[in-house]
C-alpha cells in the first residue's frame, strides 16, 4: 500500500494516531480475512513496460464465459449498440459533478430524465439522482425510516445476503435494533412471523422486503404493506428493475420506498461495477431522501430549466444534522440506465421481462425433469429458481469445463439458476443435456 500512495510514513502515522489505532491492519480489521490481500501484487522497481505486462498477465487470469446461467444480484442482459454509442459521447464521459450546478443544464436534464423514469418504473412520486449501488440504496432506504421513538428495523431473511449485511452494518453504525424475519417453508417471507413480532412493538420503523426475493420467488407485497402499516411502520421494497416491465410497481403494491440495483439497465457485468443504486419514495418522505434531487422549473425568460432542489436537507448545509452523508451520485451509470430505457422503449422493456420469465419457466421445467434434480420451492418466480441436485460443486465445475457459468451455489446441494432474454432455447437444451448425461 505504501509503495503506491504518496504519503510518507510520518503522514500515515499521523492519520492512525488521529483515528486512535496502532496499525493499518487494525484499520481494516472489519474486512473478512479471506478477502484481505496479504501478498504484494507488483514487485518493487518495475519499469512501466514491465508493470504493463504484469498487469495484463493478471487480467488474463479472468475468464469470460460465453454462456451464463447465474444471477444472484448481477445480471447479463442485452444492451442495444445505441446505448454504448450515445453514452460514450465525450460530453457525457467528461462531465463532472458541477459546483455551480444550474450552469450545467445538460447534466441536470439527464439526471432529471433518469429520475422521471425511475418514478415511472417504481410507481413512486420522487427519485434521487442515484446512489453507489443497490445494497447502499437499501440501507439508505431503511435509514430514511428512522423517526422519534421509532427506530426498530425488520428485514426479511429472504433478501439478498449482501444487501442484508449492508443494512445490518448501517444499523450497527446508527445504533438501530434489527430483527430478521424468517422464511416460511416455501422460500418466502413468513409474514405471520412479522405480524407476531409487530404485535407489541410500538417502535417499528420499517420492514425491508425484496421482491422477487433472493430465491427468485414473488413475495406477497400488498400483505406485507398492510402488516407493517398497521404497526405504523413503513415498507421498503427492494426490486429487480427488469421485473417491473411485467410486474406491478412497488408504489401500486403499497410500498413507501422502492430501492434496487440498476445494473440490469444497460450496464454490463463488469467484475463488480461501477453500478448504481436507485431510490424512489412517496412524496411525504421527500425530505428524508438522501443525495441529490434535480427539479424542473422555469427561468426568468419563462423557458424550461433544471435546478438542484431541497438542498437544505443535505450534509453540505446541515452537516452533522443531515440524515445521510451521501453527497454524490453515479451520474454516468444513471445516464446509461436512462438511455437504455429510452432505446428499449415501453414495449421493448416489457418484452425483455417477458422473455426472462418465459425462458426461466422453460429452464425450470427442463432441469426439474432430470432424475436427481427437483425444484426446491413451489409458486411463482420471475427469472431465478432453486433446484436440488446430486452434487452442486462438481456439477458447476464440470459445466465450466464446457464454457458454461452455472447457477449460484447454495448450501445443501442447491443451485440458484438465472435465465435472461440472452439465454437461447438451444443453450437451455444444451444445459439439460449436459446435466442429464452427468456432464462428461
Amino acid at each position: 500500500m505504501g509503495s503506491y500512495i504518496p504519503n510518507t510514513e510520518a503522514d500515515r502515522r499521523e492519520m492512525l494516531d488521529f483515528l486512535g489505532i496502532k496499525s493499518e491492519d487494525e484499520l481494516f480489521a472489519a474486512l473478512p480475512e479471506k478477502i484481505r490481500l496479504r501478498e504484494t501484487l507488483l514487485p518493487a522497481g518495475l519499469s512501466e513496460l514491465e508493470t504493463f505486462r504484469k498487469v495484463c498477465a493478471l487480467a488474463d487470469e479472468n475468464r469470460v464465459f460465453p454462456v451464463i446461467f447465474r444471477g444472484a444480484g448481477a445480471y447479463r442482459h442485452y444492451i442495444p449498440a445505441a446505448v454504448r454509442r450515445i453514452c460514450s459521447n465525450e460530453s457525457f464521459l467528461t462531465a463532472y459533478t458541477p459546483y455551480q450546478a444550474e450552469i450545467s443544464q445538460g447534466l441536470l436534464q439527464s439526471i432529471f430524465e433518469y429520475q422521471s423514469m425511475v418514478c415511472e418504473l417504481t410507481g413512486m412520486d420522487v427519485s434521487n439522482a442515484s446512489i453507489y449501488d443497490g445494497a447502499s440504496a437499501a440501507a439508505e432506504g431503511v435509514n430514511m425510516c428512522r423517526d422519534r421513538g421509532r427506530n426498530k428495523v425488520y428485514v426479511s431473511a429472504c433478501a439478498h445476503p449482501h444487501v442484508s449485511e449492508t443494512i445490518q452494518s448501517y444499523c450497527r453504525a446508527y445504533g438501530l435494533p434489527l430483527t430478521l424475519i424468517p422464511a416460511d417453508g416455501d422460500g418466502r417471507t413468513d409474514l405471520a412471523a412479522l405480524e407476531n413480532a409487530l404485535a407489541d412493538d410500538s417502535s417499528a420503523a420499517c420492514f425491508y422486503l425484496q421482491n422477487p426475493n433472493f430465491f427468485g420467488l414473488i413475495e406477497d407485497v400488498p400483505k406485507a404493506a398492510a402488516v407493517i402499516h398497521a404497526a405504523q411502520g413503513l415498507l421498503v421494497e427492494g426490486v429487480n428493475p427488469m421485473s417491473l416491465g411485467i410486474m406491478e410497481s412497488p408504489g401500486a403494491q403499497g410500498a413507501d420506498i422502492a430501492v434496487g440495483e440498476g445494473q440490469p439497465l444497460g450496464l454490463p457485468l463488469g467484475f463488480g461495477g461501477p453500478y448504481l443504486g436507485f431510490m424512489a419514495c412517496k412524496s411525504p418522505l421527500i425530505r428524508k431522501l438522501p443525495g441529490r434531487i434535480v427539479g424542473e422549473t422555469t427561468d426568468s425568460a419563462g423557458a424550461r430549466a433544471f435546478v438542484l432542489t431541497l438542498q437544505a436537507r443535505e450534509q453540505h448545509i446541515r452537516r452533522e444534522k443531515a440524515s445521510s452523508n451521501v453527497c454524490s451520485n453515479e451520474a454516468h451509470c444513471a445516464l446509461t440506465a436512462a438511455v437504455y430505457l429510452t432505446v428499449m422503449g415501453e414495449q421493448g422493456f416489457a418484452e425483455a421481462g417477458r422473455q426472462c420469465h418465459a425462458k426461466a419457466v422453460y429452464a425450470a421445467k427442463q432441469i426439474s425433469a432430470i432424475p436427481g434434480y427437483s425444484l426446491v420451492f413451489g409458486g411463482e418466480f420471475f427469472n431465478e429458481f432453486v433446484t436440488q441436485c446430486p452434487d452442486s460443486e462438481r456439477t458447476l465445475r464440470r459445466l465450466e469445463d464446457h464454457g458454461i457459468l452455472g447457477g449460484y451455489p447454495l448450501s445443501n446441494c442447491r443451485i440458484l439458476w438465472c435465465v435472461t432474454e440472452l439465454n437461447t432455447k438451444g443453450e437451455i437444451d444444451m444445459l439439460k443435456s449436459l446435466l442429464e448425461g452427468g456432464i462428461r
